[in-house]
């Protein structure tokens, strides 16, 4: 990044204009967060769950590891602190703006294509025994099927294992967060600093962790996390290149806006000198158009001046 054009956009100066510019944007992302409200509202479906399906769906009903209130604390809210901290030090508007929106669109999207499988898939958790079977007593109907007696709230929890949300939703931010990392360090600036990639790798690490943590409170099955996590990778993964170049590019460290700007800037400057320079040419071409007359005229004028002189001789000559 052109480090002589930091600082001249920031958010007193530009962030109006970049607002407007992607006021439809904002607007889907508020379209967004009322589809993912709606999907939340939706029963999900009630899958077919058999007494010989159970032996894998008794294990005990735990609270959270990482509750879900934690989730867009550090899926969210820890990856903008970086962006704000970057802001600060490079006056990059377009950095803060597209790092924050591309973040939120991750987020979202991951969160309503997740619930959406939630509820269609219908998955039982690992733990649907105990919270169908509160007592212990299970209870099926004529077709094989349970008859649960447990709090309905739970029991609706209960049909949405796959995919795994905190996966997803980890993924989707700290993914995102990984590559922005990635390109502001220049971790494949083919220089060969390992080090780089332990920063790089430490918001995936936190990811899969709290993938690891959703199987050990047995609140989802591998298969759940593991969904999870490669559905809000690719999404994040997609969002961050709609306004970033890939990491490893020469321009990986800033936004596409951002050069773009750079570019038509540098076009009108380099116009406005050439059209400076352009009455300075003119006129020293003039002064050379001159100085060759002029010299045109003085070679001419020694010229007759020496056909004049031939002429005199000659006539002398006659006359002698």
């Amino acid at each position: 990044m052109d480090e002589v054009q930091l600082g001249s956009h920031t958010i007193r100066s530009h962030g109006l204009t970049i607002a407007r510019t992607h006021m439809h944007d904002w607007l889907i992302l508020v379209l967004l967060v009322v589809i993912w409200v709606v999907i939340l509202i939706i029963h999900p479906f009630y899958r077919f769950v058999g007494k010989d399906m159970m032996d894998d769906l008794r294990y005990p009903l735990q609270s959270n590891t990482v509750p879900v209130w934690a989730v867009p604390m550090y899926a969210v809210l820890l990856p903008m602190l970086i962006f704000i901290f970057v802001y600060i030090r490079r006056r990059d508007v377009y950095d803060l703006h597209h790092a924050v929106l591309g973040l939120l669109f991750s987020v979202l999207v991951t969160a309503v294509i997740t619930d959406s499988i939630k509820n269609a898939v219908g998955r039982p958790r690992p733990d649907f025994f105990w919270r169908c079977f509160p007592d212990g007593k299970d209870v099926y109907d004529k077709w094989g099927n349970v008859i649960c007696h447990g709090d309905k709230s739970v029991i609706r929890e209960g049909h949405k294992s796959f995919p795994s949300g905190h996966t997803s939703w980890s993924f989707a931010g700290l993914g995102f967060l990984s590559l922005y990392l990635s390109g502001k360090i220049k971790a494949f600036d083919r220089r060969g600093h390992v080090a780089k990639l332990c920063i790089v790798f430490l918001p995936l690490l936190v990811a899969s962790l709290v993938g690891i943590s959703r199987v050990d409170d047995y609140w989802h099955h591998w298969q759940d996390v593991f969904a999870g996590g490669l559905l809000g990778l690719v999404v994040a993964t997609f969002c961050y290149l709609q306004f970033y170049p890939p990491p490893y590019d020469a321009n990986g460290s800033g936004t596409y806006a951002y050069f773009r700007v750079i570019e038509e800037s540098t076009a009108n400057t380099t116009n406005t000198i050439n059209a400076a320079n352009l009455p300075n040419a003119m006129t020293g071409e003039v002064q050379i158009a001159n100085q060759q007359e002029s010299t045109d005229n003085g070679f001419m004028g020694m010229h007759l001046a020496r056909n004049s002189n031939s002429v005199l001789e000659d006539v002398e000559s006659g006359k002698s």
